[in-house]
């Protein structure tokens, strides 16, 4: 599928911003997921939620499901994603997002990837060339340093376009509103009170 192309992006586009809860490996099987639905940075419209297994395999399919299953689906112009690995080392498959979705993907990231220290983790599991070969084809990190220095994946995107989608939907933070909203909104659903700045 080809990158989608945006002749106008308007201050309101629909943003689906994706991140985990907190959990603990050693009492959770499963994580919650929320995505916060804002128009560009400034409203939040809904909230979707799901669940994934804790350092298991099926992100990318219950990512596609929560998405494809969604009123709002005939409105979102892109997806973003708090990195690209959910409940621990549970990795999406982002170009399969895309595909199926229909809908570009961003992927948020505060820091550079370590990738030596990621794939020396990811040794610890039976699959790990599978789940190795999903951040090799999240494609290439770009750093991103207006409103603030991120770095971010794109697929189905232009990353013109895709920077222009950042600067509009970051208000409150160095990161997007979608995101910071999920993860607040995470925080909250798991623990009673969400905790710190996100």
């Amino acid at each position: 599928m080809k990158n989608k192309k945006f002749r106008i992006i308007k201050s309101e586009i629909r943003i689906l911003g994706i991140d985990d809860a907190p959990f603990s490996p050693h009492k959770h099987e499963k994580v919650r997921i929320i995505g916060a639905i804002f128009r560009g940075g400034l409203c939040l419209d809904g909230v979707m939620t799901t669940y994934m297994e804790v350092d298991g395999i099926d992100s990318t399919d219950q990512i596609i499901k929560m998405v494809n299953d969604s009123r709002h689906l005939g409105q979102l112009r892109v997806i973003m994603l708090d990195g690209i690995t959910f409940g621990g080392f549970n990795v999406a498959n982002i170009p399969e997002i895309f595909e199926k979705t229909g809908i570009p993907i961003i992927v948020i990231m505060r820091k550079f990837p370590n990738f030596l220290k990621i794939k020396k983790a990811l040794q610890n599991f039976h699959d790990w060339e599978e789940r190795w070969n999903k951040i090799k084809i999240a494609g290439k990190v770009h750093q991103v340093n207006e409103p603030a220095q991120i770095f971010i994946q794109i697929h189905g995107i232009d990353l013109e376009d895709a920077m222009e989608i950042v600067k509009i939907s970051t208000k409150r933070s160095k990161i997007p509103e979608p995101i910071r909203t999920a993860h607040i909104i995470a925080a909250g659903v798991e623990t009673g009170e969400s905790k710190g700045n996100a």
